[in-house]
């Protein structure tokens, strides 16, 4: 796996209460933004079910019955 180095700024006295808590910033950073994709793609599939969702309820039910037995039909 490669990294690449991603900085940020942060207000002094910030740093020194990291420092004195013993937090690595980095790990810090890492963990949020492992959160925020995580976050973020579960919004994206939550979008794209919704969106699916409103187009399989335009489908009517006999159609789906009919679909399905055809796809039985063909093994």
């Amino acid at each position: 796996m490669t990294y690449v180095t991603v900085s940020a700024k942060i207000d002094k006295e910030l740093r020194k209460k990291l420092a004195e808590l013993g937090i690595r910033p980095s790990e810090v950073i890492r963990r949020a933004l492992e959160k925020e994709v995580e976050e973020r793609i579960m919004q994206q599939l939550y979008r794209k079910v919704e969106e699916a969702s409103k187009i399989i309820k335009k489908i009517d039910r006999e159609m789906w019955i009919k679909s399905i037995r055809e796809s039985r039909e063909e093994r």
